[in-house]
């Protein structure tokens, strides 16, 4: 029975795995990236040498958005902090391809003139649960490769029976040996973190996939759903009539007395109307429950009409399992800790999938080839993706209308040309020309970037820039391992297969 039950995990193991695989090591492999988002974004944007404190850079943005903006129904505002200086600014813009902005804003000057159009890290965050799919459907399917996700790893931790032994065999040159040996270890060696992240994914958008609770008590009335989850937002209907916004350095002021901490984000509804409110939330890299404290103000007066700090059990054990997945707490040592791990689970998912084909050498069906191909197009064509929209950062005119469209048409390109490649070139030149293609992307981006910018590693080692010598740094390190991988798939020679001897009688 024990072994019947094993086996049928075995079965489920292998297909949760590999039914959405190339789509799962697209998702961590993104995810991973986005632990420094704030880092990303403040290297595509090297115009932004300046800083200011977080409540003279909303100062100065809501400066900018009241002349050029002064219509839109609201503003939304991130504070710089010791990772990213630019303020980022989301408002509603008719003009927009999807009706808003997301832009970033000088934390001096407020205004965005001087700064490249791009979504920097925004866009990896985003594409990690969206897939630049339309809601809701592209984060119901990056749902559904989380739940197959933890299917894999369930069933892959019941198979192992031995699975701590696994952590410490490591057989180079073996074949399809090798290949499990470095699936176990990656899978194992951080193993608490691969279920964590797993399962605290599924939890963010548990909302969306199991909405019948919220159906069964409110029915229709999803407003009413939202005010009761989140009743520190403090909303007032617009009076029609014209209205001017108080200073607003006095709020942020009250708001930080108020948290004992600085400053996260800021919105103000209706900006131009009698009515506006102000909301003033803490920074919600201070604590690790993502659930932030907020103010209230009326925006024509600064007289406060709301605090809210949340306090209930279940909305609580929400907020810290939200906070455990998107790490914004973690301190630079935690951060790093998560990037190694999200790697660790990207490199997991890889040699399960080029193992599906090891067990099953000599097999020439269609959903073998297509499985091979597949498998060269998502493992080796992801990274050249995301090598691809930093490159279209420095390239693309400063001045391109839609730029930051055209960086994630880019993105998109160069991973639709390395699946193409895929398909086309022979399964074992695709693998070694695609990491070669890797390897010399990420070596010469650094060069690229200094001469375009005068912001690199040299620079940075001499002028304390820590943002562009780390960057600088962690590409290189990129660039050594993928021509690592490349030439040891040119020297890797398939051994042939062992012809079985004849024991029948003569």
């Amino acid at each position: 029975m024990s072994r019947g039950f094993r086996q049928s995990m075995s079965g489920l193991h292998t297909w949760s795995g590999l039914l959405l695989g190339w789509l799962l090591f697209a998702i961590v492999l993104s995810g991973t990236a986005t632990v420094f988002r704030s880092e990303i974004s403040g290297w595509m944007r090297p115009e932004v040498t300046a800083s200011a404190p977080p409540d003279g850079a909303i100062v100065a943005a809501i400066g900018w958005l009241s002349s050029a903006h002064p219509k839109a129904a609201g503003w939304y505002l991130a504070a710089p902090d010791e990772r990213l200086s630019t303020t980022q600014a989301v408002f509603d813009d008719t003009t927009a391809p999807n009706g808003y902005r997301d832009i970033a804003l000088d934390p001096v000057s407020g205004s965005p003139d001087a700064i490249r159009g791009t979504l920097g890290g925004e866009f990896l965050y985003r594409f990690h649960f969206e897939l630049q799919i339309p809601y809701p459907w592209g984060r119901l399917l990056a749902s559904a490769a989380a739940v197959l996700m933890l299917i894999a790893l369930i069933s892959g931790i019941i198979i192992h029976a031995r699975i701590f032994k696994d952590f410490f065999t490591l057989r180079p040159g073996k074949g399809k040996r090798s290949w499990l040996d470095a699936h176990n270890v990656l899978g194992v060696l951080a193993l608490p973190f691969h279920l964590m992240i797993t399962a605290t994914g599924i939890v963010t958008l548990l909302a969306m996939t199991m909405p019948w609770a919220a159906v069964a008590n409110y029915g229709d009335d999803l407003a009413k759903a939202f005010a009761e989850q989140s009743p520190g937002l403090v909303s007032r209907d617009a009076a029609g009539t014209p209205g001017t916004l108080a200073p607003i350095a006095p709020m942020l002021a009250e708001a930080e007395r108020r948290f004992a901490g600085r400053i996260g984000r800021v919105s103000i509804a209706n900006p131009g109307d009698a009515n506006s409110v102000v909301t003033v939330a803490n920074h919600d890299g201070d604590q690790l429950a993502y659930a932030a404290s907020t103010v209230s103000f009326a925006g024509t007066t600064g007289r406060v009409i709301g605090a809210y700090t949340e306090a209930r059990p279940a909305q609580q054990t929400y907020a810290v399992l939200y906070g455990l997945h998107m790490g914004r707490f973690a301190p630079w040592v935690s951060r790093w800790l998560y990037c190694l791990c999200g790697l660790a689970l990207a490199g997991t998912i890889a040699t399960g999938l080029v193992l599906w084909l090891q067990a099953r050498q000599g097999a020439d069906g269609f959903g073998h080839r297509l499985v091979a191909r597949l498998n060269v197009g998502a493992v080796a064509g992801q990274p050249i993706a995301m090598l691809a929209f930093f490159w279209g950062n420095r390239l693309l005119p400063f001045g391109l209308a839609e730029r930051a469209a055209a960086e994630v048409s880019v993105f998109f390109l160069a991973w639709g040309a390395a699946i193409l490649v895929g398909f086309v070139r022979p399964v074992r030149r695709a693998w070694i020309e695609l990491f070669w293609i890797a390897a010399a992307g990420a070596g010469l981006l650094p060069f690229v970037s200094f001469a375009l910018t005068g912001r690199g590693l040299w620079a940075a080692v001499l002028g304390g820039d820590r943002l562009f010598w780390g960057f600088d740094l962690m590409v290189f390190a990129f660039a050594l391992s993928f021509a690592t991988i490349a030439r040891r798939l040119a020297a890797h020679r398939t051994p042939a297969p062992r012809r079985r001897r004849n024991t029948m009688p003569a």
